[in-house]
């Protein structure tokens, strides 16, 4: 195993009195600093009734931030919030160390944790953007003047500068990655609209980072995903690791848990939000988290273990109605329930349960809840249905459950449990048992 070595940071907050709570802030930039194998050496907090636009934090609190990073041998220094491309420069030269924000810090996580080309793509791209407003002061030679490059990047003169060098070798690789994400775009609009075309329900985990999403996916896929026989998708976990960010990509899974009544329904995990979620890694992840905008249902997860769970669960419904899926349907779990001591587990309450996705508990009664939402207008209907009509027979073996088939004289007599549009839409040949 590959040895990974952690560079020391300081955390520096400062906390305005604005912030809901600051110091669950704090508690969670340590946890993303963790996330990205960083070794948090120290925290610095202070308290004032507005940023600094110079430094972000006073003039004096950074002669303090300066003195303790030499003392506690940190590398770099990471502060609490986003911080304007002149403060990162102002803070880089009076601390003499890396200044990382926030924003930094979770580009840095999402570029550890990308694992599929799509993913990378995509973080590359949130990463440049955020770099380009920030080239201003990132060297002391950016007045040097350049000479002719190759390529794309054709000579504009002896004028030229390196800062408008880096700027144009910068908007030129977005520019490459986004064709490249386009054509992925594409291919996964293709895939979507198979999925949208077909019958079957498309239900999305959604939620904080961290809440258990792939724990219920694995869950699902290893009690009702193994349906090759049935044409489904092949049993096949997703990465599960206590972490934040854990897995990026989008998977989608077709769980099928009563075969006798062919109630199957596609299952996709997607990314996990987090507060101050930089709106440039929305954006470049855009596609991929638009696999909720087009579910029938969301099962929002939600660590209730967690003491600041009302929060997160508010973070998550800003970032779906910023994705246009705020209207959806949803089903919310609230999942390690264990760890609170609360007895008699799963707990069903309308359209909520509390459950332990680790243990296995209560993943019966969120499938059943499942069903009932997105098989709600299942209704039994009987149909006589001539020969020549061979294709609806298979339509209704396909997409619904077959009670009773019998072959007559005048067609194939069969009694379904099927949805009440596709009853109405074959009521022609409906007829009564």
């Amino acid at each position: 195993m590959e040895e990974i070595n952690y560079t020391k940071v300081l955390l520096v907050g400062l906390d305005t009195g604005k912030e809901q709570d600051f110091d669950h802030s704090m508690e969670e930039l340590k946890s993303l600093a963790e996330a990205a194998y960083k070794q948090v050496v120290g925290i610095i907090v202070q308290r004032m009734p507005a940023v600094n636009k110079a430094f972000y934090i006073g003039t004096g609190k950074v002669e303090e931030v300066r003195e303790y990073a030499g003392q506690c041998e940190a590398e770099e220094v990471v502060f609490d919030n986003a911080l304007s491309p002149s403060q990162v420069r102002n803070l880089g030269r009076e601390l003499g160390l890396p200044v990382l924000d926030r924003t930094n810090l979770i580009l840095d996580i999402f570029a550890i944790r990308a694992q599929t080309k799509e993913a990378k793509l995509q973080v590359e791209t949130a990463r440049l953007q955020y770099f380009l407003p920030r080239l201003v002061g990132m060297r002391e030679n950016l007045s040097r003047q350049g000479g002719t490059t190759g390529g794309s990047l054709s000579n504009r003169g002896a004028g030229e500068t390196k800062l408008e060098l880096d700027r144009r070798k910068i908007e030129h690789r977005i520019s490459e990655l986004r064709k490249d994400l386009d054509e992925i775009a594409g291919a996964r609009q293709t895939m979507r609209k198979k999925r949208s075309q077909s019958p079957i329900p498309k239900v999305a985990l959604v939620g904080y980072t961290n809440a258990g999403k792939s724990t219920i996916m694995n869950r699902m896929v290893d009690l009702y995903g193994d349906n090759t026989e049935n044409g489904y998708a092949e049993k096949k976990t997703v990465l599960e690791k206590d972490m934040l960010f854990a897995t990026l990509d989008t998977n989608v899974r077709c769980i099928n848990p009563r075969k006798d009544e062919n109630i199957p329904f596609f299952l996709s995990d997607t990314v996990g939000f987090i507060d101050k979620l930089p709106h440039g890694l929305v954006k470049a992840f855009r596609s991929t988290l638009e696999e909720v905008k087009y579910a029938d249902l969301l099962i929002q997860v939600v660590d209730f273990s967690d003491e600041h769970y009302r929060q997160h669960m508010e973070v998550t419904a800003e970032t779906l109605k910023e994705l246009e899926a705020g209207d959806i349907p949803q089903i919310v779990v609230y999942n390690k329930a264990d760890k609170c001591g609360m007895p008699e587990l799963p707990r069903v309450n309308g359209g909520q349960i509390h459950m332990a996705a680790s243990l296995g508990c209560g993943m019966e009664e969120l499938v059943e809840m499942i069903k009932e939402c997105v098989y709600a207008d299942r209704v039994e209907a009987a149909f006589l249905l001539p020969y020549d009509k061979g294709g609806i027979v298979s339509y209704f073996m396909e997409n619904a459950t077959v009670l009773e088939q019998e072959y007559r004289e005048d067609g194939v007599w069969i009694r379904v449990s099927c949805r009440k549009s596709d009853a109405d839409k074959y009521s022609i040949y409906q007829k009564s048992a």
